[in-house]
């Protein structure tokens, strides 16, 4: 079968609009998961700390392509039959929560303690505190690197190609083993990632910088 630029260009667009997808998706439970760990890693509960400490460390001490096979492999031992889309959202959003945890937790201690002190001497519950005080200080902070790791989380996806999900990457192969022509295939895979990932670090630089003014 023959395919013309334009047969490449339009299966590209579909991988893409995946990779999109998939990226949302971590991204947004990420981004839940990862504010409920980073409560608790900030909590004066030692076994909440404990927890969220050691669910941080775990996905940002193993490599993501073995929380993907941990997932993808681990869930048909117990007879269960996954989709790659959902062994790959399950196991990005896993990691993308670890680091927005952490990221944030930085943010948050990076609050003066005079703040805690004073929202406390209001009689505010330390949940207020954090709440109506802390977290829409430290939200000017976290903004610039939570943009930042998007860039991260999109280029993750490419490592779900591994257990068949057909995203940008994936689609790439297929069309470079039917084409014989990789280089062109793959450089146009790369165009896609650039132009997904550039303008969310312009954005990050952009909003370091007037955020650091601002301050």
């Amino acid at each position: 079968m023959d395919f013309t630029i334009w047969d490449i260009l339009s299966n590209l667009l579909a991988g893409l609009q995946w990779t999109v997808a998939l990226s949302l998706t971590a991204f947004v439970g990420g981004g839940l998961i990862g504010l409920l760990v980073m409560v608790l890693r900030i909590s004066e509960n030692r076994f909440a700390h404990s927890f969220a400490r050691a669910y941080i460390e775990l996905f940002q001490g193993t490599p993501l392509l073995m929380q993907l096979f941990m997932v993808f492999f681990g869930v048909a031992l117990l007879g269960v039959d996954i989709s790659p889309w959902l062994a790959a959202a399950i196991a990005l959003t896993l990691f993308t929560s670890a680091y927005l945890a952490e990221i944030w937790r930085g943010c948050v201690e990076s609050i003066p303690g005079g703040q805690w002190e004073a929202s406390a001497s209001l009689a505010l519950t330390p949940y207020e505190q954090l709440r109506h005080v802390i977290l829409p200080q430290a939200l000017r902070i976290a903004v610039a690197p939570t943009v930042g790791f998007s860039v991260q989380v999109i280029k993750g996806t490419a490592v779900t190609s591994i257990i068949g999900f057909t995203e940008l990457t994936k689609t790439g192969g297929m069309l470079a083993n039917a084409t014989f022509e990789p280089f062109m295939v793959y450089g146009l895979v790369a165009l896609g990632y650039f132009l997904l990932c550039y303008p969310l670090s312009l954005s990050a630089r952009y909003l370091e910088r007037r955020l650091h003014a601002a301050s």
